[in-house]
This record gives C-alpha cells, sequence and structure tokens, in this order.
C-alpha cells in the first residue's frame, strides 16, 4: 500500500538516519583507511580551525532553522504530516535548512576532527536525503499547501540560495 503524502511524507524518519549511518560509515572506513596522514602536519592546525568554523556555521544553520519551525509551530518531523509552512528565517534562503546545516556540518566535521571519510559520506547522505525525503516532503507540502506552496518553492532554492 502507498504512503498517502496528503497525511505524511515518509514513514521513516530517513533524513537523521542517513546523516546519523553516513557519520558511522565515515567513522568505520576511517578506522580501516585512516584520512589524518594524508594532511601535512604544517597544515593540520590551519584545516582544524577552517574545519570548527564550517562545523559552527552548519551547526548554527541547524539551530536557526529548528527554532524557527519551533517559533511557528511547525512540526519538525520529517515522518508527521507538516503542521504550518515556514518561509522566514532560514527558509528565506534554501527549502532544506536543516538538511544544508547537517550536510554542511559533517564537511566541516572532516577537517575539524581529521576524518576526510565525513565527506563524501556527508554529500553521499545529502544526495540520499534528496532522493529519499526531499522529494516526499515537496510533494506532500504541495498537497497540504498548495499555492502558497508553489509561490514559495518557485522563488526559494531546494538547497542552496542567495545570502
Amino acid at each position: 500500500m502507498a504512503l498517502d503524502l496528503t497525511v505524511r511524507p515518509n514513514a521513516v524518519p530517513w533524513p537523521p538516519l542517513l546523516y546519523l549511518l553516513a557519520i558511522a560509515a565515515a567513522v568505520a572506513l576511517n578506522r580501516l583507511l585512516p584520512t589524518a596522514d594524508i594532511v601535512p602536519l604544517g597544515l593540520q592546525t590551519l584545516l582544524h580551525v577552517k574545519g570548527s568554523i564550517t562545523f559552527a556555521i552548519g551547526a548554527t544553520i541547524d539551530i536557526w532553522a529548528m527554532v524557527t519551525m519551533l517559533r511557528a509551530k511547525a512540526n519538525i518531523r520529517p515522518d508527521r504530516a507538516a503542521t504550518a509552512l515556514v518561509t522566514h528565517g532560514p527558509f528565506r534562503f534554501t527549502r532544506n535548512p536543516i538538511y544544508l546545516g547537517n550536510t554542511i556540518l559533517m564537511i566541516g566535521a572532516a577537517s575539524a576532527f581529521g576524518n576526510m571519510w565525513l565527506i563524501p559520506m556527508g554529500l553521499l547522505a545529502a544526495v540520499a536525503v534528496h532522493h529519499l525525503a526531499i522529494l516526499r516532503e515537496e510533494a506532500h507540502l504541495a498537497a497540504r499547501f498548495g499555492d502558497p506552496w508553489q509561490r514559495y518553492a518557485a522563488i526559494t532554492p531546494r538547497w542552496i540560495g542567495p545570502l
């Protein structure tokens, strides 16, 4: 039986699970094939600082988006029906600030923690989230909110927009 997208976008909260699986895979891969040694000693401190800043940017986007959704009384769980169409805060720049923040966070963690496997795993998680969650969530939002969603989606990029 197909999932009724007017009721909820997903049966399972895919995005958090996909990002956690990607992190677990990166940790496992780094145990098998460590990446810390591929960075020259002179660059390790610089990469750690840049990675920490990138990690903080990703975390800030995540928190900003979650707080914005909570204040709008919007459901944040991807396996439950949308309760509000949020178009302000970080949602002005991207339709998916939490997923974008998660991906940026993983990329920053790669340099901050010396595990470069987090970069390809983070990008792989983003592709999986796009196909397994975002497309379904967008169909759900279109069914729930109609024209307001269509207008918002027409002017706001799915992933990255103007800052």
